[in-house]
C-alpha cells in the first residue's frame, strides 16, 4: 500500500466536454478531509440553481476567463486569478461573462474543521 493517490484528469482545456465541464475529485482520490472539482464552462454557462451548503464552506479560484458569482443576491465580479470564499450558509451561483472558456477550482470543506496549516502541520523528515 502507498500513501498517495494519483488520477489524471488530462487537459483543463479538454473537462469541457465532461457532463457540466466538471471533474470531482473526492472519489477519484479517496479524499476523507474536501471535495474538490475542476471546472471548465463554455461562454454563456451559468449555473441554472442557487445552492447553498450544510455544513462545507467552499473557495473557488479562478483559472481562466471571467464571470458573476451571485452571493445571497450580491453579484461579485471575479476574474482569472481572483479567489472567493463562500459560507455554508450563502445562497450563491456562477456564471461565465467570458467571451471564451471559463475555468475554476471549488474547494469543499466542513466550516471551522482546520486545525493544523502550514508549517504547524509539518515536520521535517
Amino acid at each position: 500500500m502507498t500513501n498517495y493517490k494519483k488520477t489524471e484528469l488530462g487537459k483543463i482545456d479538454e473537462l469541457i466536454n465532461l457532463e457540466n465541464g466538471k471533474a470531482f475529485l473526492h472519489d477519484a482520490l479517496e479524499l476523507t478531509s474536501c471535495e474538490i472539482s475542476i471546472n471548465a464552462v463554455p461562454k454563456g454557462f451559468k449555473v441554472p440553481f442557487n445552492h447553498k451548503h450544510k455544513q462545507n464552506e467552499e473557495v473557488y479560484i479562478i483559472l481562466k476567463g471571467k464571470g458573476i458569482m451571485t452571493i445571497d443576491n450580491e453579484a461579485v465580479k471575479v476574474k482569472e486569478g481572483s479567489v472567493v470564499k463562500v459560507a455554508p450558509e450563502a445562497s450563491r451561483t456562477i456564471e461565465n461573462t467570458s467571451d471564451n472558456e471559463f475555468q475554476f477550482i471549488c474547494v469543499q470543506a466542513k466550516v471551522n474543521s482546520l486545525e493544523q496549516y502550514g508549517l504547524k502541520d509539518a515536520e521535517l523528515c
